[in-house]
């Protein structure tokens, strides 16, 4: 059986580690326990976050023991990696909620049942400490000149770096401390905006236990040209089938940059490398075939094969001409609203097609909005009801979004 670091590296996910040859050699002799930690500033993961799902996958299907951190002790300060600016300051009740909202959600792709993996929350210890102690014990082992060297300081130094922030590294340093006491945790696992504070924990737990652990961090889902992919003009694409639905997931990664459909099936599908190949080689318009594969296998992975399969009729039937599909996003709203008439922008607007008035009128200007496949070309064009066809009306913009108004009432 292959080294899981060997797929990890195959498939392009690795992009730093503290002891490559020990960590390879570790990898590959017994079952480490390793985690990767999440911060609830949200109540659902998003694309993005899904490579560190991935990687958990990967590393638990190979035999070793994920431990899935939810951050509720250090949402509370907020980590300035990768941030121009303070996070928003979350209320108690929404960090609790949101945490518990992102355990159910990774029990869904990984076993944390205790024994062939964990969750826990670093509530549990960061809410406990008493300040004295804990900087007389902990805080003395850090070098602030050091910590003023990492790139998560570095970049928010000119702007303004709160105290508050400042503290976050020594915190996710001490949740590797405490989960090595608690699980025997080996490893730490990270995107590589993490690096410094994965570096300072690995140091924490030399100093403190006088033990060996391990860092290792994986890229983080980029475009070509790259920029972080994941965010759409609505915002980020969420696993939670209720703030993104299996189609927009879907559609979504059906019309990913011809450059960027290598990447995504190596880091966000399990197809066998050969074929990973072998669809990234297809040219012109072959090359959709391999958007639609990934798109599919992601969407099967997330939410399942069943809303995969109706995601993919959807796609097809619109990409067709057919359009009737009972998949396609629909927003029903009140026939009475269109009895003296609906402007076009307001109606983009609640169906969530732009995010803005002035990004509908920018639309329309370009003639990237067709109602009954028919493209409007008038910015105060007002939606009636005879512009519905048997209480339905599709409306399109770009080449391929789609959302369809049904009537009620």
């Amino acid at each position: 059986m292959k080294n899981v670091y060997d797929v990890l590296m195959e498939r392009g996910y690795i992009e730093q580690v503290t002891h490559e040859e020990e960590v390879k050699e570790l990898l590959g002799k017994e079952r480490v326990t390793f985690y990767i930690g999440f911060d609830p500033t949200a109540d659902s993961l998003h694309l993005g976050h899904f490579i560190q799902i991935m990687v958990m996958m990967h590393m638990q299907r190979a035999g070793h023991r994920p431990i899935a951190l939810v951050g509720g002790g250090t949402a509370k300060i907020g980590d300035p990696s990768g941030k121009t600016d303070m996070r928003k300051m979350l209320t108690p009740e929404d960090i609790v909620f949101n945490g518990d909202m992102l355990r159910k959600q990774m029990e869904k792709y990984l076993v944390l049942d205790d024994e062939n993996g964990y969750v826990a929350n670093n509530a549990d210890w960061l809410d406990k400490l008493e300040y004295i102690p804990f900087i007389r014990e902990i805080g003395s082992k850090f070098s602030v000149n050091r910590m003023l060297t990492a790139e998560c300081f570095k970049q928010r130094l000119e702007k303004g770096l709160s105290f508050l922030e400042f503290n976050y590294m020594i915190m996710q340093s001490y949740d590797f401390l405490e989960l090595n006491r608690r699980f025997g945790c080996q490893m730490q696992l990270g995107g590589n905006d993490q690096w410094s504070n994965i570096i300072a924990g690995v140091d924490l737990v030399r100093r403190m236990e006088n033990k060996q652990v391990f860092g290792l961090t994986f890229k983080l889902l980029l475009t070509s040209d790259g920029k972080k992919m994941g965010k759409t003009e609505q915002g980020a694409v969420w696993i939670d089938p209720n703030k993104t639905t299996p189609y927009e997931m879907f559609q979504y990664l059906r019309n990913v940059e011809d450059a960027d459909v290598e990447n995504c099936l190596r880091l966000l599908t399990f197809l066998p490398m050969d074929e990973v190949r072998a669809l990234a080689s297809l040219k012109g318009s072959e090359i959709n075939k391999a958007k639609e594969v990934l798109a599919f296998e992601f969407t099967k992975i997330i939410h399942g094969e069943e809303e995969a399969n109706k995601a993919l009729e959807a796609a097809k039937a619109l990409f067709s001409g057919g359009g009737e599909s009972e998949n396609i996003p629909t927003t029903e709203m009140d026939r009475s609203l269109f009895e003296e008439g609906m402007s076009l922008l307001d109606l983009l607007l609640e169906v969530g097609l732009v995010p803005s008035k002035g990004e509908g009128r920018r639309l329309i200007q370009q003639k990237g909005i067709a109602i009954q496949d028919v493209i409007v070309e008038d910015v105060n064009k007002i939606i009636e009801r005879t512009d519905f066809s048997e209480d339905k009306l599709m409306i399109r913009k770009g080449k391929k979004v789609f959302h369809r108004i049904q009537l009620n009432g």
